[in-house]
């Protein structure tokens, strides 16, 4: 199967394809995007339920999985025996059959995944810091893809399919907040990221805010598979988000489209933005403030149970704000759910979770239809991954709008 390069911008020489060279378009593409989509989304199916599913006579199908095996992106899988007829062979992705690396650009750490065609992290590299340097950041970034590159077997490395790139919208602003010397961010405000990358990496380039990376990372691997419409809050050092409509993520006209952090929630001094109550940053000030190193909180992932009773505090004003803020969005568009999640360890988003659910009762919610507050599952690695899921199903994957409307006329 070729690989498309239209939708990514594309970084140095393309470098080889995966078996048929870049001349198939049209119906017969289509047609294979809209198995390995149905197959990913099922796991697993036999060609007779593929045939099903879109309406394309079993003889189609055949050629499609028969092409899509040659080329090592489908295998079979175990035969399943039903009560009548012959055993059925389902076929799954194969997960060796392409690759695509994940890159988070963060205010405190940087993040490199491999993730496969299945959606497993093969490998990661990560650097905490306190503020980057352009230069330190690409330090970085070079030497962390040329690791990932080498975790694999020679005869694998031609099928990474592309580079995503997660990173902040404006990512110099915020100075105060930052805490970064001004000429650092000042630097940050001209430089061609991008541009620098394509002198290491010769596939093609997918960048995306932050946060919306994250929410794409839910939409296909987290919770976002249950929910046809839903809206995306990230708690991360700014909290951002997402918003999913008809099974697909709406970026919008310049790509702020659910951007979550300038929804005005109430403050001591009157309306002021969630960015500036349900974010990591105030946790670190209030490490500060006890005289503590705030970068325990990025050091420790997982794990915030010596952090103390700053995080108590922190956790109940996060909880408030985020009450407020699932309430405006809701106001805006009936979503079947409002999913929480964020570079925070798993109990601490639990915690915040119950505090949304339990301040809501408080509020006055007349007009809005009730409240669906659930826990992401994808967590620290969120953008990092949505990042590298990109290039994957820039390739080879179908909006999950297609899909739906695929089953429905089955």
């Amino acid at each position: 199967m070729n690989i498309e390069r239209g939708t990514g911008e594309k970084l140095g020489n393309a470098g080889p394809t995966l078996s048929r060279g870049t001349s198939q378009v049209g119906v017969r593409l289509y047609n294979e995007r809209l198995a390995l989509s149905l197959i990913r989304q099922h796991e697993q199916l036999p060609k007779a339920e593929i045939a099903r599913l879109t309406g394309l006579s079993a003889q189609t199908v055949s050629v499609i999985v028969r092409q899509l095996e040659k080329d090592d992106l489908l295998i079979k899988g175990e035969l399943q025996r039903g009560k009548v007829g012959q055993p059925l062979a389902p076929f799954k992705l194969n997960p060796d059959g392409a690759f695509s690396i994940g890159l988070k650009v963060g205010r405190r750490s940087g993040d490199l995944v491999l993730l496969d065609l299945a959606g497993h992290v093969r490998a990661t590299v990560r650097q905490a810091y306190h503020f980057p340097s352009p230069a330190e950041f690409l330090s970085f970034a070079k030497n962390g893809i040329a690791t990932l590159v080498d975790s694999l077997p020679a005869h694998l490395r031609p099928r990474i399919s592309g580079l995503g790139i997660a990173a902040p919208f404006e990512l110099w602003n915020w100075e105060e907040e930052v805490g970064a010397p001004h000429d650092v961010l000042e630097a940050w405000r001209g430089f061609d990221l991008i541009g620098e990358l394509a002198k290491v990496c010769n596939f093609p380039v997918f960048p995306c805010n932050d946060a919306t990376s994250a929410c794409a990372a839910e939409l296909f691997f987290g919770r976002g598979k249950e929910f046809q419409d839903f809206a995306y809050f990230y708690i991360g050092f700014f909290i951002g988000g997402g918003i999913v409509i008809n099974g697909s993520l709406l970026q919008g006209r310049t790509g702020y489209a659910g951007a979550m952090g300038p929804i005005p929630v109430p403050g001591p001094n009157g309306p002021e933005q969630l960015i500036r109550h349900a974010s990591t940053y105030q946790l670190e000030r209030m490490l500060v403030a006890e005289g503590r190193d705030p970068l325990l909180l990025s050091r420790s992932r997982d794990d915030w149970s010596d952090v103390g009773p700053a995080l108590d505090h922190w956790i109940n004003l996060t909880a408030q704000s985020l009450a407020y803020a699932s309430l405006v969005a809701a106001s805006v568009m009936e979503f079947e759910a409002i999913i929480i999640d964020g570079a925070i360890p798993a109990d601490v988003r639990q915690r915040i979770v119950a505090g949304i659910q339990s301040k809501l009762p408080e509020l006055d919610q007349r007009g809005i239809a009730p409240l669906k507050i659930v826990e992401g599952l994808i967590g620290v690695d969120a953008r990092a991954k949505g990042a590298a899921s990109l290039p994957l199903f820039a390739n080879f994957i179908i909006d999950r709008d297609v899909l739906f409307k695929e089953a429905q006329n089955a």
